[in-house]
């Protein structure tokens, strides 16, 4: 089983060196076919996105790498890790919330995906149903009762 997350970095990937190998090198011939390189717009436009490209591509790799080395079968079915659904209670407000850890690249926390490296995600980590949690955040200290969970193995 592949994770969402990588697979959707892998396609970012992969369009970025289409761009790359593909779309910059008929901008930059198109550019050079403009004339004076040296106030050329089109061109050190076209330049400045292949460097970009470049080195967006290089950081995806690695974090690809880095994601590949995760056993994902190691991660527990009986407590909340990576890829679980949280829903706890803000005991400060009785507000009822459901979180899902993410990796950092996934993180939408408006729409409640939080990365497991965010304050509030680490807190979480390798707890269970019952366990009371408390968070120092930007925000100020916040304390969690946690009603449930499923895991990454649950959504297979």
């Amino acid at each position: 089983m592949v994770p969402d997350f990588i697979v959707k970095i892998e396609e970012k990937v992969k369009k970025l060196e289409f761009e790359l190998k593909n779309e910059l090198p008929k901008e930059i011939q198109r550019a050079r076919e403009l004339g004076d390189l040296s106030e050329n717009a089109e061109y050190s436009a076209a330049k400045e996105r292949q460097d970009l490209v470049s080195a967006q591509i290089a950081t995806y790799k690695k974090r690809l790498a880095e994601l590949r080395m995760v056993d994902f079968s190691k991660i527990s079915k009986d407590a909340i890790g990576l890829g679980s659904t949280v829903r706890v209670v803000d005991v400060d407000t009785d507000k009822e919330i459901e979180y899902e850890l993410v990796a950092s690249e996934e993180a939408d926390v408006p729409n409640g995906r939080i990365s497991t490296t965010s304050p509030i995600g680490r807190s979480f980590m390798s707890k269970s149903e019952g366990d009371v949690v408390e968070v120092l955040t930007p925000g100020g200290r916040k304390e969690f009762d946690i009603l449930g969970f499923t895991t990454i193995h649950d959504k297979v």
